[in-house]
């Protein structure tokens, strides 16, 4: 299982940079929502998080269709990751 496990966030890891000059944009955005404490610019942001392992998609909510794009942000060790549906919490 570990084995797959590290495939996976592999393939994760190289899709999160090639989609990195992009995708950044969104990425700051959301950074700097933080930052402000800015609720109205959090507001409308994808769903797409998964706390356990440090993510949070940064894409506004339903890019999955009007942009075509997968879940995209940041791990918990600050490198660009993409990652399709819902991380497993149980790996």
């Amino acid at each position: 299982m570990r084995e797959a496990r590290e495939r996976v966030e592999a393939a994760e890891t190289e899709l999160g940079m090639e989609l990195r000059a992009r995708l950044q944009p969104f990425q700051d955005h959301y950074d700097q929502a933080v930052a402000e404490s800015d609720a109205d610019g959090l507001a409308g942001l994808c769903g797409g998080k998964h706390g356990r392992w440090g993510r949070i998609c940064v894409l506004p909510e339903g890019h999955e269709t009007s942009m075509e794009e997968p879940h995209w942000g940041r791990n918990s060790e600050g490198r660009p990751i993409a990652w399709v549906g819902s991380a497993p919490d149980d790996w």
